[in-house]
């Protein structure tokens, strides 16, 4: 071999005439591409049985539901920018019913995963945290200047907050009952408002300041009911394929009639109902328990 000749780590290996630590210098140089090659399938470990299995990929059904939730929020953020608050309320409304349906639908199927886990949380970030913000501090809070901006993060904070707590007490907590209100209903309270100011003429130009004034605070005691430290009914002990009285089919049409024919109107009155219904129903038993 001549002097002035590059030894490789293969004519190393043979002729031995490269040092053993300048060969693995070489090998380790090339390994250490693998961490710039394309990486395997999403991979997730699972327990079956009592045992762990990993399992490539992810499930689609449930998947396909949550990112139309997460689309509809994206659509109403859309169209509060452009001033089309009826079109941000319904695909707010639309959203929450698909969010109700992906994990519905995962637990059927029997596709539950924590890469949806994650997704959905995600998604309700954009849909029922952030979505909501923009449509109302769009409609009015940008009036107020630096005070709006900061009552919209505010509720956008509070949202944050509710799922992440949400997600830390998923395994332990009672599932009968949620600790705060849900983001979901609190968002539709959100946007059913704006909705139903817009579809009475009140735009920014002609709201009055003490109106923007009550959005304003509705919109940050919005967000406190979404931390406090009150039950709301979850209603996943609702048995669907239970027997039930004729009279409960005709509720629920009669429900979905009014929503069809005045969607804001009873969107709105709905979600106050539910918002309001964890701090009277906790107010009510502590004064019960005190006159004993």
């Amino acid at each position: 071999m001549k002097k002035n000749d590059k030894v490789t780590p293969l004519d190393a290996n043979k002729t031995g005439s490269l040092p053993t630590d300048e060969v693995a210098a070489q090998e380790k140089s090339v390994s250490g591409l693998e961490d710039y090659l394309p990486i395997d399938e999403h991979v997730e470990e699972v327990s079956v049985g009592g045992k762990k299995e990993r399992h490539k990929g992810i499930f689609l059904l449930p998947n396909l539901f949550t990112s139309a939730a997460l689309f509809a929020g994206f659509y109403a953020i859309i169209a509060a920018i452009r001033g089309d608050f009826a079109a941000a309320g319904f695909a707010i409304f639309f959203g929450q019913l698909l969010d109700g349906v992906d994990g519905r639908v995962a637990r059927l199927t029997n596709t539950q995963s924590k890469f949806g886990q994650e997704f959905d949380s995600l998604s309700d970030m954009v849909t029922f945290g952030l979505a909501p913000a923009i449509i109302m501090f769009m409609w009015c809070l940008s009036d107020i200047g630096k005070l709006g901006w900061a009552v919209a993060f505010i509720y956008v904070a509070s949202a944050a907050v509710r799922l992440a707590r949400f997600n830390a007490q998923a395994d332990t907590a009672d599932s009968r009952y949620f600790i705060g209100l849900a983001s979901p209903p609190a968002a539709t309270l959100i946007a059913s408002t704006v909705w139903l100011g817009y579809e009475y003429g009140y735009t920014a130009a002609t709201l009055p300041a003490w109106l923007v004034t009550l959005m304003a605070i509705q919109t940050a005691l919005v967000g406190f009911l979404m931390v406090i430290n009150v039950r709301y009914s979850s209603f996943k002990g609702i048995d669907l394929t239970s027997r039930v009285p004729v009279i409960a089919l005709l509720f629920f049409l009669l429900l979905l009639v009014l929503i069809a024919a005045y969607p804001p109107i009873t969107l709105f009155l709905i979600a106050v109902t539910y918002a309001l219904s964890g701090p009277l129903i906790a107010g009510f038993k502590s004064l019960r328990a005190a006159m004993r």
